[in-house]
């Protein structure tokens, strides 16, 4: 009778939906094996990771090839295992388990075991945190011991929603970096590269005029890389001297916030960032600031690729399900990055759906800007649009149009915007020195001044253009990608060479007169043009990348940098002594963009009311904007692209007054006509 009392509380205790402790010596339940050629159809749709509902938590994750799979459970980030249970397989291969006990605030992962085949990267031993953790505690290092953390997070919303506009040309766009925004001395914040202390620089982007922060990636990420020229490692590191990537394109973990920027992140070598779950609850404060001053917030989001030199867990769970592979399985790298994300995958495109939905609902986010869109795959292109407008029918979903292909057309009809390059090559250029575009009075990249317009008219179709509609067309010169503006400036007119070192950075930073007619001639053509405006951080003040002199072995320190993804220093940080330095130009933008928010038919106008006006020289371009609708005004933007000679324009009948211009200007009465000088334009108002 003894020995069948332990099978007789086993049968009670499944019977009430528990699962039996591992004891160390109790295999896992059998598993029915399932048709491998149906792999690619799996599909399921219960919800993955660690939920609460009725009481119970529920473990489930989709493992489709695995053998077993078991829980373990943690009381600290470090601690040892405190309980087991292993999960059965459903006929999808979904993994799960529901367990009758209170959970809040233990750690998890899960050991994955199953035969391994050719290129597997199954590691039975290794603890793999789970790929929906929403708070994760990580070690700082590339082999990043994550564990997920269950979080229990009460947050106030008040009455919170988002703050999308109705039409996305409304939008004018601040591109950043979150920790950069605070990270330097001079941003006089309490905390330094924190939500919290992002929160402290709103005023600043407020008194700028944009109204909406589009930040880098925030999803968990691997900041850490292999240590550089170690010869113990498995991938012999020969590029990144800082082991560090500091822009976040290299997501682990899609729902959960990046840790390092809680108010209890932080970098020491080897140690753990166990904020148990703070940037949950600190970047939704944040979020809710930002709402509260009146921004809308984006996420930039990579859902293309995964974390490269980190056991990702979607690796470690089931490489051939979730990722693009070889013929010899190894991971593509049409990226640029590796591990080349499978999103057609019926899984995968679940999670990548949910994710956004997630930081939609969890989050209050307005809109994503998707790193290389181009790889992902139509169906789940159309399927995050079609679900995401469910729940917030302003939700703004911009491309990055390539990987791969290039192809803003198509996205357009999608109904996505996408970051229009092509305004970018054209007005700023694609090179400093052999192809500087219409601002330094040179056409190329098949610009001509016959096309020219179609960037200023929203860049549509009917115009030679690629979008169907001006609120696809993200305008721009600047990103976190290559030369800064400033510095495209400064090496187009040779001020700096790439080569040279920068003895005195905040010297370097002034801008001179020169420098500055071409800035607020770019400030100018930006915040004239019809669509989406967006500015990268710092660009309102011409900032320089100057690699910081450190004691990292990096043979270009004190040099301009044209890719900073790696430094986390003052290479990256906004230097706000350098902003006042060049606070002419910041009142410039200012002033351009207020305008633009003041007269909306600076921004959508409609295509008819929209007329090609050219003066008579070469580079004299511009449009007359009559009244239509709501808009009673009609307005002429004209701007002169050469670098040495005036346009001469003469003017529509009536008497015109100056609402802006990149020279010093006057509020008096023009009647017949207007000589722009060399790198200037000038908005007229008829009175």
């Amino acid at each position: 009778m003894n020995r069948l009392r332990p099978l007789f509380f086993l049968i009670l205790a499944l019977a009430a939906g528990c699962a039996f402790r591992d004891s160390g010596n109790l295999p896992p339940a059998p598993v029915t094996p399932f048709d491998l050629t149906a792999f690619d159809t799996l599909y399921s749709d219960k919800d993955l990771g660690c939920t609460f509902e009725n009481g119970r938590f529920n473990f489930r994750i989709f493992a489709p090839r695995a053998s077993s799979v078991r829980l373990a459970l943690f009381k600290s980030a470090k601690g040892p295992e405190v309980e087991s249970y292993y999960l059965q397989r459903d006929n999808q291969g979904v993994w799960e388990i529901t367990i009758n006990k209170k959970l809040w605030n233990y750690y998890y992962g899960y050991y994955v075991n199953a035969a391994n085949g050719p290129g597997d990267i199954f590691q039975p031993n290794t603890l793999v945190p789970d790929p929906y953790s929403r708070a994760v505690s990580t070690r700082n290092h590339y082999q990043i011991n994550a564990r997920s953390f269950i979080h229990k997070c009460n947050f106030d919303w008040g009455s919170d929603t988002w703050m999308s506009p109705r039409d996305p040309r409304d939008l004018i766009i601040y591109e950043t970096h979150l920790r950069d925004m605070s990270a330097h001395e001079s941003a006089g914040t309490k905390e330094k590269g924190t939500y919290g202390a992002f929160i402290e620089k709103i005023p600043y982007l407020k008194k700028l005029g944009v109204n909406a922060v589009e930040f880098l990636p925030l999803h968990d990420f691997a900041n850490i890389e292999i240590p550089y020229r170690d010869t113990s490692t498995a991938l012999f590191n020969t590029w990144n001297p800082y082991a560090r990537n500091h822009w976040g394109y290299m997501s682990t973990f899609f729902f959960a916030p990046e840790n390092y920027y809680s108010s209890a992140g932080h970098m020491n070598e080897g140690t753990y960032i166990d904020d148990r779950g703070k940037a949950v609850s600190e970047f939704k404060s944040l979020v809710k600031a930002l709402h509260t001053a009146g921004f809308a917030v984006l996420m930039d989001v990579v859902y293309n690729h995964t974390s490269t030199y980190d056991p990702n867990p979607y690796k470690m769970i089931d490489k051939k399900y979730y990722y693009r592979l070889d013929e010899n399985l190894d991971f593509t790298g049409v990226s640029g990055c590796g591990n080349d994300f499978k999103t057609e995958a019926p899984m995968a495109q679940k999670m990548i759906v949910e994710s956004v939905l997630f930081w939609m609902r969890e989050y209050h986010i307005d809109g994503f800007r998707f790193d290389l869109a181009a790889m992902i795959d139509d169906g789940t292109l159309e399927m995050i649009r079609r679900e995401a407008v469910k729940v917030n029918p302003n939700v703004i979903l911009i491309a990055e149009p390539w990987g791969g292909t290039y192809n803003p057309d198509h996205f357009s009809d999608l109904g996505w915007a996408s970051w229009n390059d092509q305004f970018r090559n054209g007005i700023k250029g694609q090179n400093p020195y052999t192809r500087p575009g219409f601002i330094f009075g040179r056409w190329d990249d098949g610009v001509n001044r016959e096309n020219a317009l179609r960037f200023l008219m929203g860049s549509l179709r009917s115009d030679g253009g690629q979008y169907r509609d001006a609120g696809h067309s993200v305008n721009y010169l600047e990103s976190h990608d290559d030369h800064t503006f400033g510095d495209f400036v400064r090496l187009h007119l040779k001020k700096n060479r790439e080569d040279e070192i920068i003895p005195d950075v905040r010297a370097h930073g002034k801008l001179n007169p020169e420098e500055l007619r071409f800035h607020k001639l770019g400030a100018f053509v930006l915040g004239s043009s019809q669509g989406i405006c967006m500015l990268h951080s710092g660009q309102e003040f011409g900032r320089s990348k100057v690699i910081e002199i450190n004691d990292y072995p990096d043979p270009h320190q004190g040099r301009i940098d044209h890719n900073s993804y790696n430094k986390d220093n003052s290479t990256n940080y906004i230097n706000y002594n350098i902003a006042a330095q060049n606070r002419e130009l910041s009142d410039f933008y200012s002033a351009i963009l207020r305008l633009r928010q003041i007269y909306p038919q600076l921004r959508k106008s409609p295509r008819e009311a929209l007329r090609p006006y050219y003066a008579d020289a070469r580079y004299g371009i511009g449009y007359q904007i009559l009244p239509s609708g709501n808009y009673h005004e009609e307005l002429l933007v004209l701007v002169n692209g050469s670098k040495k000679e005036s346009a001469y324009y003469t003017l529509p009948e009536g008497g015109w007054v100056t609402l802006i211009s990149t020279l010093p200007f006057t509020q008096e009465r023009i009647f017949s006509g207007v000589s722009l000088p060399a790198s200037s334009g000038i908005i007229l108002i008829k009175r």
